[in-house]
């Protein structure tokens, strides 16, 4: 299929979160976190997450893999196609979550096992750092020890990733060149001569996209991202206009010169709040996440609490 999309988080969770498949899960893994012989993770087991939809009506559930590795270490898949900026924020909210959930009510703290979070962007997101992949650990800002090996978080960059020699390629380039879509067929078998799980994700790929029912789920779900992006900037160009027009009636209220002006901006402002607050509301009906709500119309979530309170909603 022409322009298939190995980002979008339906199939990417078909292909790398079914234990069926979890030799390819492994191989992802064991090559993004750079494992050896001797610490290769050998098992994994998935954990079902509440939030992915039963069905696919448009709304923009979070999508992600969670597991467990064979020696406790606790992972967490994210796929982000389009720019987020507060991709940290959310990585380490969901991090501490899973760290946290590991212990039970009067449990020892050291039962508690390294966790890592995985983010594979489309989009540059950490824009003064050169290299694809950056790690992220706790440490002393003055000696640069670590705290603790706990906390770890990956930042995969799509549009920095290049192969430079097809002959001397890990595992984790092997990965990145499978769904950076920049590399043909042929180019994607000589990459899998060194890493046979390749082959396989293409194989399982074909497979998919020959099933009627699961390639309808990826196209449904393709389309609920375009028409979401396109209701975003919908809302943005209404609420200028919106703006702008109450603003200019005030202002022609106000009088001259400085009344004028005056009168413009707060009825700009004023405009502009109430179609903000107007934006929460439809977003919220809509089932948008309150993160993404509060990116776009750059109201605070505190805010958004009390709107989703204020509302009923």
């Amino acid at each position: 299929m022409e322009n298939f999309n190995r980002l979008n988080d339906l199939y990417f969770k078909k292909l790398l979160g079914d234990k069926k498949r979890k030799n390819l899960t492994l191989s992802f893994l064991n090559g993004i976190l750079n494992k050896n012989d001797e610490n290769y993770f050998t098992d994994i087991s998935f954990l079902d997450k509440d939030n992915e939809p039963l069905t696919l009506d448009g709304k923009l559930s979070k999508l992600d893999i969670r597991a467990d590795l064979n020696d406790g270490t606790q992972v967490d898949i994210e796929v982000q196609v389009c720019p987020f900026k507060f991709m940290a924020e959310r990585s380490l909210y969901y991090w501490s979550k899973m760290y946290s959930e590991q212990l039970a009510k009067g449990a020892e703290y050291k039962k508690l096992k390294k966790a890592i979070a995985i983010n594979l962007l489309a989009f540059v997101y950490l824009k003064d750092e050169q290299d694809w992949h950056n790690i992220y650990n706790l440490l002393n800002v003055k000696s640069y020890n670590k705290l603790t090996d706990h906390i770890e978080i990956h930042f995969l960059e799509l549009p920095k990733f290049t192969l430079k020699d097809m002959r001397k390629i890990r595992a984790s380039e092997a990965w990145l060149a499978y769904f950076s879509g920049k590399y043909n067929k042929e180019e994607l078998e000589e990459i899998a001569m060194t890493t046979p799980a390749i082959k396989e994700a293409v194989e399982f790929e074909d497979t998919f996209l020959q099933d009627k029912i699961e390639r309808r789920a990826y196209e449904q779900r393709e389309k609920a991202i375009r028409d979401y992006y396109s209701y975003i900037s919908a809302f943005k160009e209404e609420g200028l206009e919106q703006g702008m027009k109450e603003g200019l009636e005030q202002g022609l209220k106000q009088g001259l010169e400085q009344g004028l002006q005056q009168g413009l901006e707060q009825g700009l402002k004023k405009g502009l709040q109430e179609n903000k607050i107007q934006n929460v509301v439809n977003g919220l009906k809509e089932g948008i996440d309150i993160n993404i709500i509060a990116k776009i119309t750059k109201v605070s979530i505190q805010d958004i609490e009390k709107i989703k309170m204020e509302f009923n909603l």
